[in-house]
């Protein structure tokens, strides 16, 4: 389990494919503290450190998680959020992200206003997820305060801090992003749908 507090940002060094799945050599600070089977979110996706190479940590996406996220478009030199579990004796700063991607997204535009920056999104309103005005959304491992909601609509608004720390300063109009929907909304609504 995640909290969307983003520890640092990594870098991908390598991509190789293996059998329809996909191998990523990462960079970060972290590296150093990291041990095999231990599982980091990348950009919200949680993914099982398999071994170490000199220049970074070993990672492998399934064909499965290459379709629903955007590692499929990794190359090297990209920049990616990074987190390990939270400690079950830590501090639960932001919300409950499981590192389960639902789908991805569409920036649509990003505003500067004056110290901050609004972000609004668009996602497939098919897919029946939804977002609330002041509810939890994770894009890319990144938990964050809707502003405004519509079906298959949202935006949410970033401070410097976050803007510094995360990729949200490498984000622009029309790039795709992962979105993690909050569970406890996803239960609320699979428990209305069943009934």
């Amino acid at each position: 389990m995640f909290t969307g507090i983003i520890e640092c940002l990594g870098t991908v060094v390598a991509v190789a494919e293996e059998n329809g799945n996909r191998t990523f050599i990462i960079e970060s600070s972290i590296t150093e503290d990291l041990k095999e089977d231990q599982s980091v979110a990348h950009d919200g996706v949680c993914l099982t450190v398999t071994g170490f190479r000199p220049e970074g940590y070993v990672v492998t996406a399934i064909a499965e998680t290459l379709r629903k996220t955007t590692l499929g478009s990794w190359k090297p030199g990209d920049q990616v959020n990074l987190e390990r579990c939270v400690p079950v004796d830590g501090r639960f700063d932001g919300h409950i992200v499981q590192g389960h991607v639902d789908l991805t997204a569409t920036c649509e535009k990003v505003t500067e206003e004056d110290g901050s920056w609004l972000f609004q999104f668009r996602y497939d309103a098919s897919s029946g997820h939804l977002t609330v005005a002041k509810g939890s959304i994770a894009i890319n491992g990144v938990s964050l305060t809707v502003v405004e909601s519509s079906p298959g609509y949202f935006s949410v608004a970033i401070i410097p801090y976050t803007w510094e720390h995360t990729t949200f300063k490498n984000l622009f109009a029309g790039k795709t992003v992962n979105l993690e929907f909050d569970i406890l909304g996803k239960y609320v609504k699979a428990w209305m749908e069943r009934r």
